[in-house]
């Protein structure tokens, strides 16, 4: 008998990719009582989709621990399209089973964020055997404390901050940072505070303009000579967050600006005669190697995903709760999101420290 495992990493990539691969790879193979066959599906779902995959051993994932990206490639496949045949007519999940059947797998590691975790789920409720590891730098994922890639993109984001600080300091000037996180502010929320902004905006917390601005005029009386101000992407204002969902989809495709960050540097400038620059990080929050806690992280994720696969256990996602590392049905985080809570202790304290989140 032979154990035929497939690895596919989908979605946006990040820092502890590799990483994780290793530790199923490696825990499958020491504990094992049989030889083990890996296939690892290229570019994410598409590999199984158009069975694009390169038969691999333990070589493959030697050295691999501090190596950023993904070495099989990824991308992304939405779930809401997933019952939309390809371009060239391919049925995207009868494709995906086949390619499952005819290799013969006994399980299907996933390395996803929560829409790569729908379609896992989804394979899962077809009859095959699955298992997701929490993958994103946005740390969104429900049901786990902790994603990895995040305290990597965490570290970033901070060093950025941190960086910004000696010229914002030199010339006097407002800046206006975006950190990544369209629906969440985890990143903004901790690099924030770990590089000492001044301001920081999120998602979870509508903010007004005129309490940032208050912020800055503080600072200024003060003696400030500068403020920092960390931005989530998705960051957005009271008046926005009274406006419906469709209203706000047609207020975002008219804005003629890149980003809301050019928005509110605009605003700031204007009001306050402070000169103000946009600092955007972008794409360098997901690249370069894994931190020291991210590569932890990861390895106990392979490993707790390699032991379930031995024991016989699918359907599951790998997941960090209490500290520690446990399995929640797929079916129970499909589709979730975690969200920063306003009143977590972080926020409580962010606040008592005299960072604005422009609610109040």
């Amino acid at each position: 008998m032979t154990l035929r495992i497939g690895l596919l990493t989908s979605g946006g990539d990040c820092q502890a990719l590799n990483a994780t691969m290793r530790g199923i790879v490696k825990t499958l193979i020491n504990k094992s009582s049989e030889p083990v066959e890996i296939y690892g599906f290229e570019d994410g779902y598409q590999g199984m989709i158009y069975r694009r995959y390169r038969k691999m051993d333990a070589h493959d994932f030697s050295g691999i621990l501090t190596r950023g990206g993904t070495i099989l490639g990824t991308s992304r496949t939405p779930f809401k399209r997933i019952d939309t045949p390809e371009a060239d007519g391919v049925e995207k999940v009868p494709a995906m089973k086949q390619t499952y059947h005819d290799l013969n797998l006994d399980c299907l590691f996933m390395l996803g964020g929560n829409g790569s975790t729908k379609t896992a789920n989804r394979l899962s409720q077809e009859g095959l055997n699955v298992i997701a590891l929490p993958k994103t730098i946005d740390n969104d994922t429900w049901g786990t404390e902790m994603t990895f890639g995040f305290t990597s993109a965490v570290e970033i984001a901070t060093k950025c901050i941190d960086d910004i600080h000696t010229t914002a300091s030199s010339h006097g000037r407002v800046f206006v940072i975006e950190i990544m996180g369209h629906k969440v502010g985890w990143i903004p929320l901790y690099a924030g505070v770990a590089g000492g902004a001044d301001v920081i905006l999120i998602p979870e917390i509508p903010y007004s303009m005129d309490n940032v601005i208050k912020t800055i005029e503080k600072r200024m009386e003060t003696g400030s000579r500068f403020t920092i101000i960390a931005v989530a992407e998705g960051a957005i204002s009271k008046e926005d967050a009274a406006l419906s969902k469709k209203e706000y989809k047609k207020k975002v495709a008219a804005r003629t600006s890149p980003s809301i960050v050019y928005d509110i540097a605009k605003e700031i400038e204007s009001k306050t005669g402070r000169e103000t620059r946009v600092a955007i990080p972008g794409h360098t929050q997901r690249g370069g190697i894994p931190d020291a806690q991210d590569r932890i992280f990861a390895t106990q994720c392979g490993v707790e995903a390699a032991l379930g696969c031995l024991e016989g256990e699918f359907g599951f996602m790998v997941a960090q709760r209490d500290r520690h590392m446990c399995r929640v049905p797929l079916e129970d985080v499909a589709g979730k999101l975690k969200y920063v809570d306003p009143e977590s202790d972080l926020v409580r304290e962010a606040k008592a420290l005299g960072i604005s989140f422009g609610d109040e």
